[in-house]
């Protein structure tokens, strides 16, 4: 039995559970709305982490299609990684519902999700192509992408505002494509305002550079799947 588009929706809540408990019961954090807050850092990372390490595995996975099916090999990351979509749609709708429900109401703002989501999913098509493409060669791959999704769950300003961080990491910070994502969606949802023009900019930078990559080591690559697969 699979909870399939369910556990997409329960994961973020159960997370955003924990997270207000902890923050506003035990730490007593002073952020307004801090559960709203919290999901709309929480959803952007989990459709990152979920669609990068599947986006790793998906050679790997689907070997005897790769070798029965004569179909471009960058089809199947990018597949997997697209198929995620129907995830990502439904916890962007638990997050809008849970706007209108804290009471933050829609605004003509919300056309910018529009934008920002298509780039995380251009910027993690470029990552899965390139580690989709060293897992065929290395099998441990898969550890590195997972041990590097816990350490970006402390990077990415989750469960702490983007004013804490020190001045000299800032600009760092908004290269990261899931830490622009999340700061521009808390922009759009919660204070009623566009994204700055400045982070919309270097957002689709990273991604569309990611991507550029991504497709140069894929097929620099691909050469060998057959022998190692």
């Amino acid at each position: 039995m699979s909870l399939g588009v369910f556990w997409s929706l329960l994961n973020p809540l159960v997370m955003m559970t924990v997270l207000w408990f902890v923050f506003t019961r035990i730490f007593q954090s002073k952020i307004p709305n801090f559960g709203l807050f919290v999901l709309c850092g929480l959803v952007p990372y989990n459709v990152f982490t979920t669609s990068w390490l599947t986006g790793t595995m998906s050679l790997v996975e689907n070997a005897g299609l790769i070798k029965r099916v004569p179909v471009p090999r960058e089809l199947i990351p990018v597949s997997i990684v697209l198929s995620n979509c129907i995830h990502m749609s439904a916890q962007v709708l638990l997050l809008l519902l849970l706007v209108l429900v804290a009471g933050e109401g829609f605004n003509a703002n919300w056309i910018w999700l529009v934008v920002i989501w298509p780039l995380e999913v251009v910027f993690v098509v470029g990552l899965s192509l390139v580690f989709s493409a060293l897992n065929v060669y290395i099998r441990d791959v898969r550890y590195i992408v997972e041990s590097a999704n816990l350490v970006l769950f402390w990077v990415v300003p989750i469960f702490y505002d983007f004013s804490v961080i020190p001045e000299r990491y800032k600009d760092l910070y908004l290269y990261n494509p899931v830490a622009a994502l999340v700061m521009a969606s808390r922009t759009i949802l919660i204070h009623d305002a566009a994204p700055a023009a400045s982070l919309l900019i270097k957002l689709a930078l990273s991604s569309f550079f990611m991507l550029c990559i991504g497709l140069l080591v894929f097929r620099r690559l691909r050469a060998g799947f057959y022998n190692y697969l």
